[in-house]
């Protein structure tokens, strides 16, 4: 934007601050120097909350003290936090101008850190996204249309996804636990060797526990279906994906039973029907919906999986250095009387795995000294370096399932207000 003077004046909170135009366009924090950038007035009053023409003055209506803290970091390079100042304040007046939590004093991040573990708050990007998309699932919200239809329709949808939200939720959230665990029971009984006489005897009564439990999963994923808001992005979330892999197979057996047959024909095609039975173990993962530890593993794997890259590097690295070693001990130098357990490195790399999480099947191990030492290092570097990426991966977990479980007590009172209104 040109300016009509060449002195800008940054009005904080009261607090007034003259530079030039060429200071403005090369400032340290982002929010101020997008002021150069922008071509008219409206494109001034999206990066400020007022504009004066006449004394070419912005305004920012925000925390004062803080911006002077800010404006010392950039004169000296260091920022740390204003005193009887909530941190977390603090750090959302850093995001406003442009600032990150890297840019504190490592004391200050250590605090910020442990405020934040506190108060179940986060601000990154990914969490922003979570944080809107679990608003948009949530009836209070959003705005509540006029149309009784689309009110219907809305509680219908946080009946089936929200099981919290009502008693409704809650019965309808525990007739489906049940259909998982008689599902789950009835493919865990069909694996036993005297399943087969009992289900010869009793043919028509397992075929109609099946047909019902498969008629509840389909009746709820095709409701879900129809209530969800975005039907492309209903399809997409994994869950919904992992309930349409759990329900097909169902129907591609009972197809292919139906144009085989029972007897020779169906036999031509029991390999790959007992890969589809066994397939609706995925229900299992559907209890996802309904409990809040399930739902805490996933997103702590969502946002651990930097820590998870680092642990397979862990594993892999030193899987492959003492695999080759063992080999060479074990087998390669001893001639006479080798060790056929570590013939080759992808063996002895079994071996190295339950070494070093410390599993030891005992299905092979070494025999010479030089590999039992060996094998000592290996154990005791496993443990070493397993722990390192957990400890992250534990505190993260924990951050989670707080985080979650205050979302989920937040939901269930905001909800419980709106049914009372």
């Amino acid at each position: 934007m040109k300016f009509g003077k060449s002195i800008c004046i940054l009005n904080v909170g009261g607090t007034k601050y003259a530079f030039s135009k060429d200071v403005i366009k090369d400032f340290p924090l982002s929010r101020v120097s997008r002021l150069h950038k922008c071509a008219s007035e409206k494109e001034v009053l999206e990066v400020c909350d007022d504009y004066d023409r006449e004394r070419n003055e912005f305004f920012f209506d925000r925390h004062s003290e803080a911006f002077c803290f800010i404006m010392l970091y950039v004169k000296y390079g260091k920022l740390r936090f204003v005193p009887q100042m909530c941190e977390l304040s603090f750090y959302n007046e850093m995001i406003y101008w442009g600032l990150e939590s890297s840019h504190l004093e490592f004391c200050c991040q250590r605090r910020l850190d442990d405020r934040m573990s506190d108060s179940y708050i986060h601000f990154s990007e990914e969490e922003a996204k979570l944080e809107e998309e679990m608003r948009g699932e949530n009836l209070v919200t959003r705005v509540v249309t006029e149309r009784e239809d689309s009110k219907w329709l809305e509680r219908m949808r946080i009946t089936f996804d929200e099981p919290t939200s009502s008693v409704a939720a809650q019965i309808l959230a525990s007739v489906s636990v049940i259909f998982v665990i008689v599902s789950m029971v009835m493919l865990c009984a069909s694996t036993l060797p005297d399943w087969k006489t009992v289900e010869n005897n009793s043919v028509e009564e397992h075929r109609i526990i099946e047909a019902v439990c498969i008629s509840w999963f389909t009746a709820e994923c095709i409701v879900r279906f129809i209530v969800s808001r975005d039907k492309c992005e209903f399809v997409k979330r994994p869950l919904n994906v992992i309930d349409l892999l759990a329900i097909t197979p169902y129907y591609i057996s009972v197809s292919m039973t139906m144009l085989t047959g029972e007897n020779s024909q169906l036999q031509r095609v029991g390999v790959t029907l007992r890969v589809l039975r066994m397939m609706r173990i995925f229900w299992v993962i559907k209890l996802a919906r309904h409990f809040l530890g399930l739902q805490t593993l996933g997103l702590t794997l969502r946002r651990c999986y930097r820590e998870m890259v680092m642990l397979l590097l862990f594993i892999c690295v030193p899987m492959a250095i003492f695999s080759a070693l063992a080999q060479l001990l074990e087998h390669g130098l001893d001639l006479e009387s080798p060790n056929e357990d570590y013939a080759s490195i992808p063996a002895a790399c079994w071996w190295v795995i339950i070494s070093m999480t410390t599993v030891g099947y005992g299905d092979m191990y070494p025999i010479t000294v030089p590999g039992r030492v060996l094998g000592g290092l290996c154990v005791v570097s496993g443990i070493v370096l397993l722990a390192l990426p957990i400890t992250f991966i534990y505190h993260s977990f924990v951050q989670c399932y707080h985080e979650l479980k205050f979302r989920s007590a937040r939901c269930t009172r905001s909800l419980s207000a709106e049914f009372l209104n």
